[in-house]
């Protein structure tokens, strides 16, 4: 295994790869590529855009382990991969105590991957029960608990100079119209 990520990306390029190992396994289909290109494009365009970068900068991208949180991360490493993106990626999943919740396989996943990783661990979960009222609606508390604790890890031995969080625009009107407990 190469050391220096730049002797990896070359190793890689060489043998005629044209994507991030983060995207293997996807669908192979000509519309799939269009949209993976499209993504791509799009966060360097906004990255550029609005002067994101700061080389040799170390980003958190957090993970919750959903279909936006992936995409980011592999967007990004992509960049990186391609020398588009000088920046350092740490992944972070913030592991809240939710009862069932799959604690292995996103670890897992992300050391077979390569993926430089932290799994933090914080009982969000039990604060939040004890706070809402049956029935109510845990998504603002557990959200700003979650965004707490992500920028305490940031702010941490790591020293992150970003946090990159994935948002849609339905994930935040859902946010704004579930009623208030």
């Amino acid at each position: 295994m190469l050391d220096d990520e730049t002797d990896l990306h070359d190793a890689k390029m060489a043998d005629g790869a044209e994507i991030h190992p983060l995207f293997h396994g996807a669908p192979q289909t000509s519309d799939f590529r269009k949209l993976r290109k499209r993504l791509v494009q799009q966060v360097r365009a906004a990255i550029d855009t609005y002067g994101m970068i700061e080389r040799g900068a170390r980003w958190l991208v957090c993970l919750s382990g959903g279909k936006d949180s992936y995409t980011l991360l592999a967007v990004l490493h992509e960049l990186k991969w391609r020398g588009l993106l000088p920046v350092d990626l740490l992944a972070c999943n913030l592991d809240q105590g939710q009862p069932g919740f799959p604690a292995t396989v996103l670890p897992e996943f992300l050391t077979k991957m390569g993926v430089p990783h932290r799994i933090e661990y914080q009982d969000t979960y039990s604060v939040v029960t004890a706070k809402i009222k049956p029935g109510g609606t845990m998504c603002s508390l557990c959200s700003r608990l979650r965004r707490g604790n992500l920028y305490r890890v940031a702010r941490g031995a790591w020293r992150v100079r970003k946090v990159v969080r994935p948002s849609s625009l339905v994930t935040t009107a859902m946010t704004f119209l579930k009623p208030s407990s």
